[in-house]
């Protein structure tokens, strides 16, 4: 498929032209972060992500003139941590889904493409690694991380990639499993070609898109599930520009969140509108670039 008419199939669907907006609109906020929500004095220019406070008052503020969207109990200004909560969210699915989509290629090539004894151990530690939930192991894992490296961005994303590369191992293994069988594959192998270049130049760029597709889909799930760390206290530290860390600030106030929607609603509509804004750009992909869905229409 020619990117012209890749294009074409993707603005003539008005959910996918939406999801693009949303994301260009996120990835604007991002970049334009400093220049929305400046850091104020010395530290927080060192720190920029970590969120201005206005005192100490356990009750919440509503929105006013100095703090837009209010402040959280301790104060935490909610505009500021929407805007570099943006920012976050890129950082953490975009790292997690490019280590765990690595390691996936890694692993399934090579259990697919040299077979026997190698890909039946292989599947089996990808087998074990998906016998645990994976927000559950993920859980888990970042409490324990936790204990040892203490609260902080690395430890929720190192439990989220410990177990989110085994379905694109798998995925790619299929894929892989059904290319290597074709002419131009068993022709470099006639004419000597190492295996590892028939791997890499002549298997995985013609099996690795429906991974793909399912990587841009996956960036939405790894902030959501990060999202969830950090509401249970194994993310971020507290102070820092997350959105999973800002909806926690509500959790004390569930009964009273009539009076006090604001703590709940601005950074849970960030989380939802960007989920929502990768999932339609990634549906929009599969529906493109999947042959099957091509042939049933």
């Amino acid at each position: 498929m020619t990117f012209g008419r890749f294009v074409r199939k993707f603005v003539t669907n008005p959910l996918s032209v939406l999801g693009l907006l949303l994301l260009l609109g996120f990835v604007a906020m991002a970049i334009a972060a400093p220049f929305l929500a400046p850091p104020q004095g010395e530290r927080a220019k060192r720190e920029p992500y970590r969120i201005p406070r206005d005192g100490f008052a356990a009750e919440p503020l509503p929105p006013n003139g100095e703090h837009r969207f209010g402040t959280t109990e301790g104060q935490y200004d909610i505009y500021y941590g929407v805007v570099w909560g943006t920012r976050t969210a890129f950082k953490v699915g975009i790292i997690c889904t490019s280590i765990t989509l690595v390691i996936g290629l890694i692993v399934g090539s090579i259990a697919a493409y040299y077979g026997g004894w190698v890909d039946e151990v292989l599947m089996r530690i990808v087998e074990i690694f998906q016998a645990f939930p994976f927000l559950l192991a993920a859980i888990t894992l970042s409490a324990v991380l936790q204990a040892r490296l203490g609260r902080g961005l690395i430890t929720g994303m190192l439990a989220l990639i410990a177990f989110g590369w085994t379905g694109y191992s798998r995925l790619i293994r299929g894929d892989i499993l059904t290319v290597k069988q074709r002419d131009y594959v068993l022709a470099a192998r006639a004419v000597g070609v190492k295996n590892s270049r028939i791997l890499i130049k002549h298997i995985l760029p013609n099996a690795m898109f429906p991974t793909m597709v399912v990587a841009s889909m996956r960036i939405a799930d790894y902030v959501l599930s990060f999202a969830g760390l950090s509401f249970l206290g194994l993310g971020t530290e507290i102070g820092y520009a997350d959105w999973g860390q800002m909806i926690s600030f509500a959790r004390n106030w569930i009964p009273s969140l009539a009076d006090y929607w604001y703590i709940l609603v601005y950074p849970g509509m960030a989380i939802v509108l960007f989920v929502l804004a990768w999932n339609l750009v990634g549906d929009a992909f599969r529906d493109i670039l999947d042959p099957r869905l091509q042939g049933s229409r």
